[in-house]
């Protein structure tokens, strides 16, 4: 048995690295899965690898700061699998960093209006198709950007990804009684495209890890098992709380 079986699944940023991992892993864990990025074609690609390992998935065109595009993508869910359970908000941007004076509002309101209003609107159009399916679970994903050592984190990122975590307390106490639960997941440096275009240069990653007490760059799987978790039944009594998965980063 899977932890996952019988349940629906949607996933923003799913196309690749972590959002295509942790839609392979829960339809490898019994879950119908719907998921969807920008990246139209290699979204296609996600979804045929999972089919032809005997998952069950669809792709979706999903712009996550586009309320259209959720509503269609909710939609999907429930008229292809008949409900919705679970949520993972994941889709997210980072921009290099720079001094606050030099970073335009065109820029802070890209990084807003994915990592923060993208959030906000997968969760307004997943909440009525999870109350009518008698509860479910939302898993956001934010970054110990949004809690910690904020010395050394790109301004505009680090506020987004705090609104995650604050946004995401709201819900879990606002729609307790929906049964729905909602969580964040705060990973430290993980081995992504995103933080590689981020820290291009290896003294400067290097400098970063210095900071992590484990010494090294997480991994998607050890960050998806988090995910998981938090979406499965095996969570129940889990809601409101921000899952660190750091090596370490926030405890020096």
């Amino acid at each position: 048995m899977g932890k996952l079986d019988g349940k629906v699944a949607l996933i923003s940023g799913g196309a690749r690295g972590q959002g295509a991992a942790e839609a392979k892993t829960f339809a490898t864990e019994g879950a119908k899965v719907v998921f969807g990025d920008v990246r139209d074609e290699e979204g296609k690609q996600v979804e045929a690898d999972i089919r032809a390992t005997g998952g069950e998935a669809v792709y979706v065109h999903l712009d996550v700061t586009s309320e259209a595009d959720w509503q269609r993508a909710v939609q999907e869910a429930v008229n292809r699998y008949g409900k919705l359970n679970i949520l993972v908000n994941n889709a997210g941007i980072i921009i290099p960093r720079v001094p606050i004076e030099e970073r335009t509002a065109d820029e802070w309101d890209q990084v807003m209006a994915v990592n923060a209003k993208g959030v906000f609107l997968g969760t307004k159009y997943a909440i009525p198709a999870m109350r009518q399916a008698g509860g479910g679970a939302i898993v956001n994903i934010s970054s110990i950007a949004g809690i910690g050592q904020a010395l050394h984190q790109e301004p505009a990122y680090a506020a987004s990804k705090a609104a995650v975590r604050m946004f995401t307390k709201v819900t879990a106490t606002q729609h307790a009684k929906d049964r729905i639960r909602c969580n964040s997941v705060h990973p430290g440096p993980i081995d992504t495209a995103m933080l590689h275009s981020a820290m291009p240069e290896p003294q400067v990653l290097d400098q970063r890890l210095g900071r992590v007490a484990l010494g090294r760059m997480g991994t998607i799987a050890e960050i998806v098992s988090g995910v998981l978790y938090l979406a499965s039944d095996e969570a129940s009594y889990v809601t409101g709380s921000e899952l660190v998965i750091d090596g370490g980063a926030l405890a020096m």
